[in-house]
């Protein structure tokens, strides 16, 4: 089972774990990063580089929805493989709850977004 990306990554959008991946599996929206489930090797080093502990196994219990959410986004959100500065405002959403409603289905910048 590969690692998933959950509620608290949105709208904080840490990118830590963005540097760590060794095979470039995350994805970027609007408001959250998630994994791609075919690239993920399981591996783990993404969990503990998260700043905002939104990263998960997805073999624990109850997290089955976002196992779903991770895959389904992963095809349609761009690459991100350089870590970029989180939004100004990060601090203050990391760690509210409900934030699901604030997730939004439009893609991020991904790898296009570095400045060059």
């Amino acid at each position: 089972m590969t690692y998933v990306v959950t509620e608290n990554c949105i709208r904080c959008k840490y990118m830590d774990c963005v540097a760590e991946c060794p095979v470039d599996c995350f994805r970027e929206g609007e408001t959250m990063l998630v994994i791609d489930p075919l690239l993920c090797i399981d591996c783990g080093i993404c969990e503990p580089a998260c700043p905002a502990d939104a990263i998960r196994s997805g073999a624990e219990s109850g997290l089955e929805a976002w196992v779903e959410l991770n895959a389904r986004y992963a095809h349609l959100w761009p690459e991100i493989t350089v870590r970029r500065e989180p939004a100004a405002d990060a601090r203050q959403w990391d760690g509210r709850p409900g934030k699901l409603a604030l997730l939004s289905p439009r893609p991020g910048a991904g790898d296009a977004g570095q400045a060059g």
